[in-house]
């Protein structure tokens, strides 16, 4: 009889990271939610230490140095540890028998590190250090520390050595993929895209008014932390320019507050909203369902908050930059950095003209998140993934006279 992995076991899955899941801030919110997403869809997850075992006392005193120097500082240091790190991380693994060591974000917690028996390892990132340097993004916000170049070359040595000794690397966008691939030299049997999806519980399609054109004032929406690096001086001159052309337009802003200079009466700002508080969570949501359009001009590697709206059935203007989940024509409509504010204004002009243009631009963005911007299209892709990889592994250690290492359900 065939061996049939998803009815005869579960995958136990080691969770390894820089930054414990348990803070719902970290990496925005994406660690938390893909190791939810791998409890719900994929198997049975313990958490390994987020420390750095025998050399923790040097993770302690970097994280009392300003937020500036530490992020920065921190993972590099934990990569040069990494030989002392790792040995720590592997007594882990042989308190018990794992089938998968899945670890997000932090590729420096992958370095040096000898697997105490046979698993699957399982990488996922929004960026890599070397391509997120390399990018327009990275490029455009520069180096806070210039002596940190120095480190490039081994860096990009310690990451090509990492991915290519990974057993899946499962990047959320083609771009990640492609800069990826050609920079670590990776192939297809071992790297894929799998798109991440909204860090929200979306609403279902009845509760959204999807049919609804463009009627009386533009609502246009902002979401983010820094207004400047979510574009908030470009989404302001748009919004200018179109008051200047006589267009009822309004802009509402969650996350940040931008400088006076920034600040006129056709805009509501609401500053940081913590959506666990029932307040809150009505804004956030009130102002996703009245918007027609997110206007997030901003530098992104990836950024959840685009899958949000596209849940929302809300089109999306952004830069084309990184690897943005903006799908032509099809979420919304992303430019190359420097587009003038110009052809944005145009845009959303156009499409308050042609209603059913905007209503059609409304349904794909919606389907668009149903089919590929979700977590659970996101779970089920890695659980298969998984049991393919796994099952070749199973079936090689059966002809080789091995045990399975799989558990029994």
């Amino acid at each position: 009889m065939p061996f049939r992995m998803d009815l005869l076991m579960t995958i136990k899955i080691a969770y390894l990271c820089d930054r414990s899941p348990d803070e719902s801030w970290s990496y925005s919110g994406g660690n938390s939610r893909i190791l939810r997403e791998l409890q719900t869809h994929v198997g049975d997850v313990t958490i390994l230490n987020s420390g750095w075992h025998s050399a923790d006392i040097v993770r302690r005193l970097i994280d009392q140095l300003p937020q500036q120097i530490s992020a920065r500082a921190r993972w590099r240091m934990q990569l040069f540890l990494s030989k002392i790190i790792s040995r720590g991380v592997a007594q882990e693994l042989r308190a018990d028998k794992f089938d998968v060591l899945f670890c997000p974000y932090s590729f420096h917690s992958l370095a040096n590190l000898d697997l105490p028996y046979p698993m699957v390892s399982v990488h996922t990132s929004d960026a890599t250090p070397t391509t997120y340097k390399r990018s327009e993004v990275g490029q455009s916000f520069g180096s806070y520390l210039s002596l940190s170049r120095l480190l490039d070359p081994s860096i990009l040595k310690s990451e090509k050595k990492v991915f290519q000794a990974t057993d899946l690397l499962l990047w959320p966008s083609r771009w990640l993929k492609e800069s990826a691939d050609e920079l670590y030299e990776l192939d297809d049997k071992a790297s894929f895209v799998v798109p991440w999806g909204a860090n929200i519980e979306a609403p279902s399609r009845d509760e959204l008014q999807i049919d609804e054109p463009i009627r009386g004032r533009l609502e246009l929406l902002l979401v983010g932390r820094d207004w400047f690096a979510k574009g908030g001086p470009l989404a302001f001159e748009i919004l200018q320019l179109l008051l200047g052309q006589g267009v009822p337009a309004h802009l509402t802003v969650i996350g940040c507050t931008p400088p006076e200079a920034h600040q006129c009466k056709e805009m509501t700002i609401h500053g940081h909203l913590d959506k666990s508080q029932p307040k809150d969570l009505a804004t956030f949501t009130q102002a996703f369902q009245k918007s027609h359009f997110l206007l997030m001009p901003s530098l992104e590697s990836y950024g959840f908050v685009f899958a949000e709206a596209s849940a929302y059935a809300l089109p999306a203007l952004g830069l084309r930059v990184g690897g943005v989940p903006i799908k032509e024509g099809v979420n919304g409509h992303a430019f190359a950095l420097g587009t003038p504010p110009e052809h944005y204004a145009n845009i959303l002009m156009r499409y308050m003209q042609k209603p059913q243009a905007y209503l059609a631009l409304r349904r794909s963005a919606r389907a668009y998140f149903e089919t590929d911007l979700n977590w659970t299209a996101w779970g089920r892709r890695v659980r298969s993934l998984l049991e393919q990889r796994l099952q070749t592994k199973a079936q090689k250690r059966e002809q080789s006279g091995q045990p399975r290492m799989l558990q029994p359900v």
